[in-house]
């Protein structure tokens, strides 16, 4: 295939945007703030998890000191009811000593179950700081959070605008590239490869092979407007000043 010599530097040209669209594209994979997100998202469904656990914890023991505190009441009303009823003397004895007898049951038993209810309590205290350090970890991952978004999103847009810059570019070369070796290059990268190499120092400037004398002294010897492919990768192995090749 024959190609101007001007036209086949252009495909360099084609190669170098497109290495740099392809560098923006590992770049916008790979910001440090996607990493940095998805441990602080992470983090923070551990630290909700967490939170949540302590607010079952919380609701579990209000229930109970509110079932304690019936209970008390209750024994409570019932004493007193009952101490009325010793004091009005108006039953028969062996009455009378039964309800001294239920008296100091009611005593005791409220007694434990105050005991219990402090315990209850002195849990609540304990989860209820829990809530609260849970609560304020929770707001600090998810204030870091935003502030790495907002990060992201930043570079993001850098980025998107460092890609408009490239594609602009590569549509003003695309101008003028020659529609065959264009194909060329096409096939090249769709399969993987890069399209198109500067021969310089021996080596074909898109696999970095190294090519051998015979190869470069026929390569030498052929018109500057024919072109050429690299043997190992199938690119366009442009020729310039570059190259240090007599018929370049």
């Amino acid at each position: 295939m024959k190609a101007d010599p001007a036209d086949q530097r252009l495909m360099l040209d084609i190669a170098d945007v497109d290495a740099e669209l392809h560098r923006i594209e590992h770049r916008r994979s790979t910001l440090p703030e996607l990493a940095e997100l998805v441990q602080l998202e992470e983090q923070l469904s551990t630290q909700r998890d967490e939170a949540v656990r302590a607010q079952i914890a919380a609701e579990d023991l209000q229930r109970e000191a509110r079932r304690l505190d019936n209970e008390i009441t209750s024994m409570s009303m019932r004493e007193e009811k009952d101490n009325q009823q010793l004091a009005a003397g108006t039953l028969p004895s062996k009455q009378l000593s039964e309800l001294e007898h239920e008296v100091t049951g009611l005593i005791r038993r409220r007694g434990l179950l105050e005991d219990e209810l402090l315990d209850v309590m002195e849990q609540q205290e304990a989860v209820d700081a829990d809530e609260q350090r849970a609560s304020a970890m929770t707001n600090h991952t998810q204030r870091q959070i935003d502030e790495v978004a907002t990060r992201r999103d930043a570079a993001l847009e850098k980025l998107a605008q460092d890609e408009a810059a490239v594609r602009e570019k590569r549509a003003a070369i695309m101008a003028n590239v020659n529609a065959d070796l264009m194909a060329i290059y096409d096939r090249q990268v769709k399969a993987g490869r890069v399209g198109a190499g500067l021969l310089r120092a021996a080596r074909c400037g898109a696999c970095r092979m190294e090519l051998d004398r015979g190869l470069l002294s026929r390569i030498n010897a052929t018109p500057t407007d024919d072109v050429i492919r690299c043997d190992e990768c199938g690119a366009i192995l442009v020729r310039t000043h570059e190259s240090g090749l007599a018929s370049s």
